[in-house]
């Protein structure tokens, strides 16, 4: 992307590592940089678009990042195997978190092991081969055991946190915040990169109509209209995504598991109840509320499992969790997101804001 970008006429590639914002007076002028050769420079902008990564070191100034980091992958490759389904990615539903397959090349498929929390065992000392050898592996497709054995062996294990943060700008004079550093969700349903460009192309269409940036006050407050107009596709993928893996993660409550086999049965429904959250998902259907309907349909699908063909106490009860436990999963990230942004982003004022003349 970098290259098809620097071939364009108007555009000037300059590559270093960027180490400070350069504010004046609460307006954001550009950036320091060191370069490959560690030169100090100085690069000015009328509005620096700031997106340095999930490790993002300049942030603080723009934003209020608040990360949750609920797991860690442990990434494999997988080499000369074949996954049971050609052509499609596979989520493996295994104890405790879900375990991703997915082929990049012709010879090479990437494996990537959900372990919860912020500790993972260690590499260096063979605790993490342990743990995929006799937790991971008993678990992995049979079409892929061998494989994923193979890599093991190999050493070539790698390990990244999963980070979670809702979007909190400070809408600052001069800047602007895009990409992991300003919004991130788990990547277990890949929706960064979705989320990514479709803010590229809200940002695209809002800058079309300027020919001059350089009153930064006046551009700030038109561009705030930017984290409205980005919410439908940002908040429906980023919802789906902390509760997909909620669902999908093991749990000793029987609630838990009917949930869980209860949204992979629903997905095995076909039709609409397949082609819906596959749509969410890819964000071709940026609604919000058809998130929390098709949702609430797999928590009604379960309780409705659970009550045919005679209910009993016992299963009532464990249809009420089930119904509570899916409203304590989603409301969260809900409310996180902004549930008038998210749901009615015509009331914002900032949703009209119109072109700067000049």
């Amino acid at each position: 992307m970098r290259e098809k970008a620097a071939t364009l006429p108007n555009v000037q590639l300059e590559q270093g590592t960027v180490t400070s914002l350069l504010e004046e007076k609460g307006t954001i002028r550009g950036v320091n940089y060191k370069t490959k050769d560690g030169e100090t420079m100085t690069a000015y902008a009328p509005l620096t678009i700031v997106c340095d990564g999930c490790f993002s070191n300049l942030r603080r100034s723009l934003c209020t990042p608040k990360v949750d980091v609920p797991s860690c992958f442990v990434g494999l490759l997988l080499e000369d195997c074949e996954l049971p389904f050609a052509n499609h990615g596979h989520v493996v539903l295994a104890d405790p978190s879900p375990i991703l397959f997915y082929r990049i090349s012709s010879t090479e498929i990437r494996c990537l092991v959900d372990v919860p929390g912020q500790k993972v065992p260690s590499i260096s000392n063979g605790e993490m081969a342990k743990y995929l050898k006799t937790v991971v592996a008993p678990q992995i497709p049979p079409e892929l055991y061998d494989g994923f054995i193979a890599a093991i062996n190999k050493g070539n294990i790698r390990t990244m946190p999963n980070r979670s943060m809702p979007a909190a700008p400070h809408p600052t004079p001069g800047a602007l915040l895009m990409g992991d550093a300003f919004n991130m969700r788990h990547p277990l349903t890949g929706g960064g990169m979705t989320v990514a460009l479709s803010d590229i192309v809200v940002l695209r269409d809002l800058l079309r109509p300027l020919h001059d940036l350089n009153d930064a006050a006046t551009l700030c407050k038109y561009l705030e209209s930017f984290y409205t107009l980005r919410k439908p596709v940002a908040s429906t993928i980023n919802t789906l995504a902390g509760a997909l893996y909620r669902v999908f993660c093991a749990s000793p409550d029987q609630a838990r598991k009917e949930m869980r086999d209860a949204c992979f049965d629903y997905l095995s429904l076909g039709g609409v109840c397949s082609s819906g959250p596959v749509s969410l998902l890819s964000g071709l259907n940026p609604r919000p509320l058809s998130l929390v309907c098709h949702f609430f349909a797999v928590a009604i699908f379960g309780v409705g499992r659970l009550l045919l063909p005679f209910p009993s106490p016992k299963r009532v009860w464990i249809g009420a969790r089930l119904i509570s436990g899916a409203s304590g999963i989603i409301f969260p990230i809900i409310k996180a997101e902004g549930v008038r942004q998210m749901f009615f982003p015509a009331t914002v004022p900032a949703y009209y804001r119109a072109p700067p003349v000049k």
